[in-house]
């Protein structure tokens, strides 16, 4: 299991895998909601995925992220494969710098997510504009620097029903 990523000593409980599964799906759904193609939004999956593949590799991989992946390329009506690349990548890459990421603070860890969802916008950049899509501008790769910022409240949120207890059980071994 791993360590907090914070400066706690209490432990944290396995995450639930109802937990995971809601907050991808929630993600999904946040996806879904019709704001446009407004910059400063999140892409609310890309960010959920990260963050379960650095905290729960095992239970988060690219499996997932492949299933995501080929959801968002369906209800997006996007280039079939550009989600799912992107996703995988990120997975992959999130799944495999885990146990080094977590080592750092909250802060370092949020720099480093943000060149991971920088590549995987860019990923997906590329697969469009190879379909003929036009380059949509810079402003375009902000939704990276606003999920990369919410890294730390996300962290606490997501975290909190794994705390144990604080009461001390003189029963309980731990």
């Amino acid at each position: 299991m791993n360590q907090p990523t914070h400066h706690s000593n209490r432990l944290l409980l396995p995450a639930r895998g109802w937990f995971i599964t809601a907050t991808l799906a929630l993600a999904l759904f946040l996806n879904l909601v019709p704001l446009g193609r407004l910059p400063f939004v999140p892409d609310w999956v890309a960010l959920m995925l990260t963050f379960w593949c650095i905290h729960q590799p095992v239970k988060v991989g690219m499996g997932t992220a492949f299933i995501l992946g080929l959801a968002m390329d369906v209800v997006d009506a996007s280039i079939m494969g550009q989600h799912v690349l992107a996703y995988v990548l990120l997975a992959f890459v999130g799944c495999g710098l885990s146990r080094r990421i977590l080592w750092f603070p909250l802060l370092l860890q949020a720099a480093h997510v943000l060149p991971m969802l920088l590549t995987s916008q860019l990923v997906m950049l590329l697969a469009r504009m190879t379909g003929g899509a036009e380059f949509p501008g810079l402003l375009w790769f902000a939704s990276s620097f606003v999920a990369a910022a919410l890294w730390h409240p996300l962290t606490y949120l997501l975290l909190l029903p794994q705390y144990r207890p604080v009461e001390r059980d003189d029963n309980r071994p731990i």
